[in-house]
C-alpha cells in the first residue's frame, strides 16, 4: 500500500510539474523580445515635430497621455515659445493625428542629408528632422519612431486652444 501510495505522490508530482513547465513557456512566448514592425518606442515620440497640410511646423510632442488600460487617449503639443520659455502646451486626440515615417519636404527648400535641420526642444535636447539626440541610431528599414506628424491646424489655431494642464 505504501509503494502505491508513494507511486501516486511521484506521478502527482511529475505531471504538475510538467504543467508548470508548460504554463511558464506559453507565458514567455507570448511577452515581446523584440522590436517589432508597426510598434514605436512612446518615449521616442516626445520631440517629434508636428506639421501642419501646408508643411509648416506648428509645434512638437511633449507628452504622451495613456488611459488606465495603456491605450493613448491624447498627445500633448507644445507649440510656440522660445528654448522651453512661454510654451503654450494643448492636447490632441491621438487619432486625430496622421503618423510620417518620410521626412518632410517643402516646394521652396528640402535640407540636404549632410547639414540636418536643428533646433532645441524644452528640455534643451537637440531636435530636427535628421539630428535628434534622444533616438537611438537605426537602420534606414526600421522604424522605432516616425519622423514627423501632421496635424490639420495652424500654430494660431492651436495657440488659441485651452492649455492642458497636468
Amino acid at each position: 500500500m505504501t509503494k502505491y501510495l508513494a507511486t501516486a505522490l511521484l506521478t502527482t508530482a511529475l505531471i504538475t510539474g510538467a504543467a508548470y513547465a508548460q504554463n511558464k513557456t506559453a507565458t514567455t512566448d507570448s511577452a515581446a523580445t523584440i522590436h517589432r514592425e508597426g510598434e514605436w518606442r512612446a518615449s521616442k515620440l516626445v520631440g517629434v515635430n508636428v506639421y501642419n497640410e501646408a508643411n509648416e511646423k506648428i509645434g512638437d510632442i511633449s507628452d504622451v497621455i495613456l488611459d488606465k488600460s495603456g491605450k493613448v487617449e491624447n498627445v500633448v503639443l507644445g507649440v510656440g515659445g522660445f528654448l522651453g520659455m512661454g510654451e503654450h502646451y494643448v492636447a490632441v486626440a491621438y487619432d486625430k493625428l496622421k503618423w510620417v515615417n518620410e521626412p518632410v519636404r517643402t516646394s521652396t527648400t528640402t535640407p540636404s542629408a549632410d547639414k540636418p535641420t536643428v533646433g532645441v526642444n524644452n528640455a534643451g535636447a537637440a531636435t530636427g528632422e535628421v539630428n535628434r539626440s534622444n533616438r537611438p541610431v537605426r537602420a534606414a528599414n526600421e522604424n522605432w519612431y516616425p519622423d514627423h506628424v501632421v496635424y490639420n491646424a495652424t500654430k494660431d489655431q492651436l495657440k488659441a486652444m485651452p492649455q492642458f494642464k497636468y
